[in-house]
């Protein structure tokens, strides 16, 4: 297929006009159209609804997304592999993350990150909420917690299981719990939505209700109000392991359960070739979680 044909594809999806399409590209809303025909031609398929007043996807067209973004970034990351001014990773590239990881991991790396590409941008979104990545453009979505969309493709980044924590006080004023069952007489600090604990037991998942007087709508929350004494908390290794590090929190071992072993993933909405600044980020992710 035609790379002009779906660079012009790519601009009207994000402009959802022919006549603003036709203006960033320097050409005239009847070439536009020309070539979205060409393009859907050659496919096979029908990938825009156009109609006087509104552009929108089709089904086929929010599926062809992915693979246009890919089939432009790789002409070129060609052709900036020949270019006697290469000068790194180029683009826009778009991340979401979990709000705790986020701003501890991920934020500090960027202004590096940025000083060593500088044809490079980032919109960085924080999210504690299940994000659609390919309906909303993401080139990669930071994962901490059980994977479930088998459409995206995921690549482990570091282990992540869940820690069971409180502070030194809090222990010292109420006791360490030994068993699953001793957290009923603890206060426990959860996030909003999730009730339930969950815990390896005899080499299967067993979720444990937990009560409380504060649940937080984010980790920075919980585990603020843990530090300070209030109460238990469960919450990923990567989240806390400052605070453990420092003696500020203390790990607590049950006799009858394990921790729940989770990862660090980073998803993506195809298979197909990354672009150069998404295996830029990820190699400096990956070194930053490794220091």
């Amino acid at each position: 297929m035609n790379s002009k044909d779906v660079e012009v594809f790519l601009m009207v999806t994000q402009t959802r006009s022919l006549t603003q399409a036709a203006r960033r590209l320097n050409t005239t809303p009847m070439t536009v159209s020309r070539r979205l025909a060409s393009l859907e031609e050659d496919l096979g398929v029908r990938l825009l609804h156009r109609t006087t007043r509104a552009i929108a996807l089709t089904d086929e067209g929010e599926e062809f997304l992915p693979y246009a973004k890919t089939l432009t970034e790789t002409e070129q990351s060609a052709r900036n592999l020949f270019s006697p001014n290469k000068q790194g990773a180029t683009g826009q590239l778009r991340i979401t993350a979990p709000s705790g990881f986020g701003r501890r991991t991920i934020i500090p790396l960027l202004p590096a990150l940025m000083a060593e590409n500088p044809e490079l941008k980032i919109d960085f979104q924080l999210s504690d909420n299940v994000t659609d990545i390919v309906g909303l453009g993401y080139d990669v979505a930071i994962r901490i917690a059980p994977l479930r969309d088998s459409r995206l493709v995921a690549q482990r980044l570091a282990d992540n299981p869940r820690v069971l924590c409180a502070s030194p006080d809090y222990l010292a004023r109420f006791g360490t719990p030994k068993l699953l069952a001793d957290l009923h007489q603890h206060n426990c600090l959860r996030l909003s939505g999730v009730p339930q604990w969950s815990f390896i037991v005899d080499d299967h998942i067993s979720s444990v209700s937990v009560e409380g007087r504060f649940s937080g709508s984010n980790v920075e929350g919980v585990r603020t109000l843990c530090v300070a004494g209030s109460g238990i908390a469960q919450l990923s290794a990567w989240d806390v392991q400052q605070e453990l590090a420092a003696g500020e929190l203390t790990e607590i071992t049950l006799r009858d359960a394990q921790p729940q072993l989770l990862g660090v993933w980073a998803l993506f909405p195809t298979a197909r070739h990354l672009p150069t600044r998404v295996t830029v980020f990820l190699n400096a992710l990956k070194q930053a979680m490794a220091r």
